[in-house]
């Protein structure tokens, strides 16, 4: 689902830099980084996801690590609703709540703050791109462990082909899933 104007994700897709062959021969990067250079399109995105946090009732975000926090932190300033990191295993001190999950080429863990998400809470995910969906699925587990709802997840770019979308289905329980452009 894209939830943002023609004009708007046209502004976004045009500063996203394709790179071939990184990081391995025959895949296309897609780089954010001019887009986060320029100005305009970075406030176009922050607001967008912004809204969707506010549409969907946020009172909370979560941003997946590492460009996720980049996305996440101004857009939890923007809709005026905390900011909380989700990171890879073994980075955050004190008691934390962690998450397996399966790579194409192995595991990975993830993990948040115990106390940072309580019952109450409402909680977006914000990441920049949705490609197998393993990360998100896993987020999604540990904010439910937590005791928290899952309010929605909300990503730059969904890259169509790699069918994160449709591993996510189950996971989100009818929360929603908006990408602003697909790829």
């Amino acid at each position: 689902m894209t939830s943002v104007s023609t004009e708007t994700a046209g502004l976004l897709l045009s500063r996203i830099r394709d790179v071939p062959d990184y990081p391995k021969p025959g895949v296309m990067f897609k780089d954010i980084t001019p887009l986060l250079a320029d100005p305009e399109a970075f406030t176009a995105l922050t607001d967008a996801l912004a809204a969707l946090c506010v549409r969907h009732g946020a009172t909370k975000i979560v941003g997946l690590e590492a460009r996720g926090f980049i996305l996440a932190a101004p857009v939890s300033v923007r809709a005026g609703i905390g900011f909380i990191p989700v990171r890879k295993a073994g980075k955050l001190p004190g008691a934390t709540l962690k998450q397996a999950y399966e790579l194409e080429y192995g595991t990975a863990e993830i993990e948040v703050h115990a106390e940072d998400l309580s019952a109450g809470d409402r909680v977006m995910v914000i990441d920049d791109v949705l490609a197998t969906g393993g990360t998100a699925e896993a987020s999604l587990e540990l904010i439910r462990r937590a005791g928290a709802e899952v309010a929605g997840v909300a990503v730059l770019m969904e890259l169509s082909f790699l069918s994160g979308r449709e591993r996510l289905q189950s996971a989100l329980r009818g929360a929603p899933l908006d990408a602003l452009i697909t790829v």
